[in-house]
């Protein structure tokens, strides 16, 4: 699968059958992450694998009732939660070297949507949750050391079902020209 097509055909995969995910794709989609270019290459960004039932159990429970990725994280073979090694990021001689602070959250998105790419290329399905009312929780859960943080966990494993896209925005209504809302 090229690069184009792993992009357009991905989408949020809630639903999992129960076939393990060999060790050796579960590697070729963590290397992928690790690929992702980080903020003067500080590579703040760590993943935990969690294929334990009661792990996994308790990672769901931290998300809001309803959360259709509850599920998702209960069910999925294997789910890996991204985090960030904080103070990092964004950072130059000890300080933050722009107004917009710790860059962690940036890092770790552009690693995860690697992470995603290329568990689409190889036939597998994610979806990004990061709606975590107390990530505090998820922290605790898995045990994290100070200045580590959760960021966001994506269920892995291959979809039972075909997920479709929502509808995407013409070019024309997100893209300006030398000035915003330019077109």
């Amino acid at each position: 699968m090229d690069t184009f097509e792993a992009i357009f055909s991905r989408r949020s995969v809630r639903q999992y059958r129960e076939t393990p995910v060999p060790d050796e794709v579960l590697t070729r989609v963590l290397e992928a992450a690790r690929r992702a270019p980080s903020w003067a290459n500080t590579q703040c960004t760590r993943y935990v694998i969690v294929k334990d039932p009661e792990t996994k159990a308790r990672l769901a429970d931290c998300l809001n009732r309803g959360n259709p990725a509850a599920e998702a994280i209960r069910k999925a073979p294997v789910v890996i939660v991204a985090c960030a090694e904080l103070g990092k990021s964004g950072y130059y001689k000890g300080s933050a070297a722009t107004d917009r602070g710790d860059w962690f959250m940036f890092d770790v998105g552009i690693a995860m949507q690697n992470l995603a790419l290329a568990a689409q290329a190889l036939g597998l399905g994610t979806v990004h949750v990061g709606l975590i009312p107390d990530s505090k929780k998820v922290d605790a859960v898995l045990e994290l050391p100070a200045g580590v943080v959760s960021v966001e966990m994506t269920p892995l494993g291959y979809p039972s079902a075909e997920s479709k896209g929502p509808p995407r925005r013409e070019l024309s209504e997100i893209v300006f020209y030398e000035k915003y809302g330019r077109h």
